[in-house]
């Protein structure tokens, strides 16, 4: 590793927390609105939020089996971003939005997101914790708990963010045999593999990620969004510009 490589870590994490705190002021979003490519996975999990919220029934997320511990699994936070919204969006529903894992640190922070917007619609006395489960231990078993807890739940729409391995094809089929919306996302290529054939919806590569910013979870996530292609551009220029000075001999 080169010396300077901490350096520069150090000035990109700094110039990109900038500009996100920058794109997320209120002055530069209603001056400069964002403007992001349609994705049609956010607008059909709007629709079944809706649907949910007239019909009365609910929406499960489920966030996958792996912990919060293991580097590998960034994509529960995406879920659990995706869970406070969607939550948010169904507060009017008889039903409220039920989330299960397969890790008791997702549990808790799940039971905490759940509970954090009880609070601020005050209906906190009408919580209730078990929307909040582990379902299983080990990927299979906690598969087979979220199958079960979405049929006995009345649901209508699946949102399925985080890590997931084969266990993930079982989910899909038990979401399809009750013909409920399935929309899923994860970092684990076998996953993206399974969800590809047998999701509704599939969100692949960065839109895990963005999937928060379209549903308008908070000004941050947007802003993330446009400091990405700000820094795509500048790559692509850094690119282009090595290859002309190849190109003139001046390299």
């Amino acid at each position: 590793m080169s010396q300077y490589e901490p350096l520069i870590g150090a000035v990109v994490f700094l110039a990109f927390s900038g500009l996100v705190i920058f794109f997320s002021s209120k002055r530069i979003r209603t001056k400069f609105p964002p403007v992001f490519r349609k994705l049609t996975a956010a607008v059909k999990l709007r629709r079944a939020i809706g649907l949910a919220v007239e019909d009365g029934t609910r929406l499960h997320i489920s966030l996958g089996s792996g912990s919060m511990m293991d580097q590998a699994n960034p994509s529960a936070l995406a879920g659990l971003s995706a869970l406070n919204r969607i939550s948010q969006m169904a507060s009017t529903s008889d039903l409220p939005p039920m989330c299960t894992s397969g890790s008791g640190d997702l549990q808790i922070l799940s039971q905490d997101v759940l509970r954090g917007n009880a609070t601020d619609n005050h209906t906190l006395g009408q919580l209730d914790p078990g929307l909040a489960r582990m379902t299983g231990v080990t990927p299979f078993s906690y598969a087979i708990g979220a199958v079960e807890s979405m049929q006995d739940s009345g649901t209508n729409a699946n949102v399925l963010m985080g890590e997931f391995g084969a266990e993930a094809g079982l989910i899909c089929d038990g979401a399809e045999n009750q013909g409920s919306y399935k929309l899923a996302g994860s970092n684990s290529i076998i996953a993206q593999s399974i969800f590809f054939a047998l999701a509704d919806d599939a969100l692949i590569g960065e839109e895990l990620y963005a999937l928060p910013a379209y549903l308008g979870v908070q000004a941050a996530h947007q802003a993330s969004l446009r400091v990405q292609d700000i820094l795509r551009f500048i790559v692509i220029l850094v690119l282009l510009g090595v290859v002309l000075s190849k190109l003139a001999g001046l390299a």
